[in-house]
Parts: structure tokens; C-alpha cells; sequence
């Protein structure tokens, strides 16, 4: 794999500004979804309350973005991803203060879940709208995609491992802390970028007509549509199994902490595998039939789970879940914003993004009811089989046409 390739992208000066600060605090940020599950269990012992959890940090993204794409697409999009930084660093001080003075509860979890799946709503689309603006080379664009999807990994590795060793030594306080100032880092290279100041967009159409012309603007691309309805399936079902993790690594697995963090950790090596995969690849062509191939890996990879008697037998089956997951996304992004319009390429990713936000809380909610019956590794395999049948039956048009 020559490296000048998979890296071509960070010969961009606003890009590498970007991908150090970010990768700074994403190891933040899963330190924090690592201590939030982990705390969660802890204070409940309850399925249930893990997937309400999981639903109240995401829904409200589903309901906000659509709103928010079109204001991405109005916005100067540096300037926003400064503010929604701001926003995200002091929900995290906010759940360190907490945690510090012994005032967390399950209900404050419930709470400061939902202003940051706010703050996303509005992070997404303009982060992801913004790459274009980072690399001068629009070939330079599926490259700088596939490595901020690689870095997502990598710290979806260390995070929860370090979050595993922080939880034994300073306690859920400690990853909270660590989390809001991490944020320095990326407002920090958002800040000394060079970047011209986004001309104003003059809009006379409401919000609401603008998110309509949206819509219809993606029906009318064959791949986008397709690639928006598989994605739905795979987010719906497979994309709320780290919801779970906690109740399998525990109950399932007879594991604790280190247990988790190796799951999660496993899924996030196949992610980077993934991530690195599609770095490595010189274009965009065949993407559409790797996305469908990576929708089916991850019903294998959480079928498999049923096999799985213990941490070690688990882990190979998160790994390909993880790869699957991460290949699937970041093929679909690259492709979308590939073919679409500048002008209306926020509202497009706002449409993922209510397909990601909508379908996984949704997914953890029913699946934690599930799981309080059957419990949580035969309910994930469950979602794994319908993962595998829903990419045969809506996966087989999209290769055909691509």
C-alpha cells in the first residue's frame, strides 16, 4: 500500500489542520460514549434504560437535520463549525461537573444526551459539507472522506481503551474531563485555517421550501436514492448494536469494562481496515457495489455473534461489523458528494444524517425491549439476519446499476 497515496489528501494545509485537530478530540469523544454506557449500566442494570439512552442522544438529530441542512447551505460553514465546537466542548464540561461533585443520574444522562444530539443535528451536515472547502483538488475529495473515516476509527480504538484504564483510575469524572478539553484542539485548527470567507447566500425561499426542493433534488438521482434506502436499513438495524455492548459484555460474555472496550475496540479495527481500503483506492468507481457488499458484512458480523461463547470469539465478529459499517458510510458519502451540488450538498448530507440519527435510536430502543426478553446477543444476531435479507432484497438494483 504506498502511503503517499492513501495520504494524498493531507497535502492540503487546511486539511492537515483539520485532521490533527480532530483527531484530538474524537479520542474525547469516545472516551465519553464509552463512559456513558458504561455509567449507565452501572446506575441501572437495565437493557431498557441503555437503549433510551441511546435514543434520547440521537433523535432529536433526526428531527433537527433536514432543518439544519438547509441552514448549512445558507451558512458560512467555517464560522458554524467554530460555534457547534464551542457547543459540544460545554456539554462535556457539563457532564465532568457532574460527575466531579456526585450529581449524575441516569436522568441528567437522558438530559445532556439530547443537547448534544442537538448540536449534531447542525455538526453534521456542515462538518461534512465543509471538506470541499479544506481540499483545493476536488480528486484529492474520496481521499480526504476515506481519512477522516480512518481517524473516526482510530479513535474508536483508543478511546474506550483508554477510557477503560481512566474508569479504574480517576473514575467516570476523569473521561468527561478529558472529552471537553480535547475540544481545544480542533477549535484551535478551525481557527488558524485559511480560508476565504463564504460569500452570502441570499435566500428568499422559507426554510420549509427549501428543505422540499432538497428532497426532491435527491429522489432524483438514481444512486442517492438507492444508497439513502439501504443505509436506512443498516442504520436502523445494525447501527444501534453499540447500545448493547455494555449488557453483552457483561452478561453475555461474563466480561466488565476491559470486555467492552475490547468489543468496541475490535469494531473500530475494522473500521480503520475499512477506512484505509477505500484511502487506498485511486477513484470513486465501484463504490456503489462496495457499499452494497459492506451492508451485507454487517448483518454477517452481528449474525455471527450467536456463535460467539466468549470475549474472544466475539471479537472477530465486531471487527467485521465494524468494517462494514464504516465502509458503507463513507462509500455513500464519498458518492454523494461526488455528484451532488454544492449549493444543496447540506441539505443532502442532512438527509443521512436523519437516516442515521433516526434509524439507530429507533433501533436501540426496540432492540433493548427485545433484548430485556431474549437477551442482548440473541437479539443482535436477530438483527444481523434481517440485515443480510434486507441487503439482498433492496441491494441487488443498486449493483446492477452501478
Amino acid at each position: 500500500m504506498d502511503v503517499s497515496t492513501v495520504a494524498r489528501a493531507l497535502r492540503h494545509r487546511n486539511y492537515r489542520l483539520f485532521f490533527a485537530g480532530q483527531g484530538i478530540s474524537l479520542i474525547g469523544t469516545w472516551l465519553t460514549r464509552f463512559a456513558i454506557g458504561y455509567e449507565t449500566f452501572e446506575l441501572t442494570h437495565s437493557e431498557l434504560m441503555l437503549g433510551l439512552v441511546a435514543f434520547f442522544s440521537q433523535a432529536p438529530t433526526a428531527v433537527l437535520a433536514p432543518i439544519a441542512g438547509v441552514l448549512a447551505d445558507r451558512w458560512d460553514r467555517h464560522r458554524a463549525l467554530v460555534v457547534t465546537q464551542g457547543a459540544a466542548m460545554l456539554q462535556s464540561a457539563m457532564l465532568a461537573t457532574l460527575a466531579i461533585f456526585g450529581l449524575m443520574s441516569v436522568w441528567w444522562l437522558l438530559a445532556l444526551g439530547a443537547f448534544q444530539a442537538v448540536i449534531n443535528a447542525f455538526d453534521m451536515p456542515i462538518r461534512q459539507s465543509f471538506v470541499r472547502r479544506m481540499v483545493d483538488d476536488r480528486a484529492d475529495l474520496p481521499n480526504a472522506i476515506a481519512l477522516n473515516s480512518s481517524l473516526v476509527n482510530v479513535a474508536r480504538i483508543i478511546g474506550p481503551l483508554v477510557a477503560a484504564v481512566l474508569v479504574g483510575i480517576v473514575g467516570i469524572a476523569g473521561c468527561f474531563t478529558v472529552d471537553a478539553a480535547s475540544y481545544l484542539a480542533v477549535i484551535g485548527s478551525l481557527l488558524a485555517m485559511r480560508i476565504a470567507p463564504q460569500p452570502p447566500v441570499r435566500k428568499t425561499a422559507r426554510v420549509r421550501d427549501e428543505l422540499i426542493a432538497g428532497v426532491r433534488y435527491a429522489r432524483s438521482i438514481p444512486v442517492v436514492r438507492g444508497l439513502l434506502l439501504l443505509f436506512a436499513i443498516t442504520g436502523t438495524l445494525g447501527g444501534a448494536h453499540t447500545a448493547l455492548l455494555p449488557a453483552v459484555a457483561e452478561r453475555s460474555l461474563d466480561g466488565g469494562p476491559h470486555a467492552l472496550g475490547a468489543l468496541m475496540g475490535a469494531g473500530g479495527a475494522g473500521a480503520i481496515v475499512g477506512g484505509l481500503y477505500l484511502a487506498s483506492r485511486g477513484d470513486a468507481r465501484g463504490l456503489v457495489r462496495i457499499a452494497v457488499a459492506a451492508a451485507f458484512a454487517v448483518g454477517v458480523g452481528l449474525a455471527g455473534l450467536e456463535l460467539a461463547t466468549n470475549v474472544w470469539l466475539a471479537l472477530p465478529m465486531m471487527f467485521v461489523t465494524g468494517m462494514g459499517l464504516i465502509v458503507q458510510w463513507a462509500a455513500t458519502n464519498t458518492i454523494a458528494q461526488t455528484v451532488v451540488d454544492d449549493d444543496k450538498l447540506g441539505r443532502v448530507i442532512s438527509l443521512y444524517a436523519v437516516v442515521f440519527f433516526a434509524g439507530a435510536p429507533i433501533g436501540a430502543l426496540v432492540e433493548g425491549s427485545l433484548a430485556t426478553a431474549i437477551g442482548p446477543i440473541h437479539t443482535l444476531a436477530l438483527a444481523g439476519a434481517a440485515c443480510m435479507a434486507g441487503t439482498f432484497v433492496f441491494g441487488r438494483p443498486l449493483t446492477k446499476e452501478g
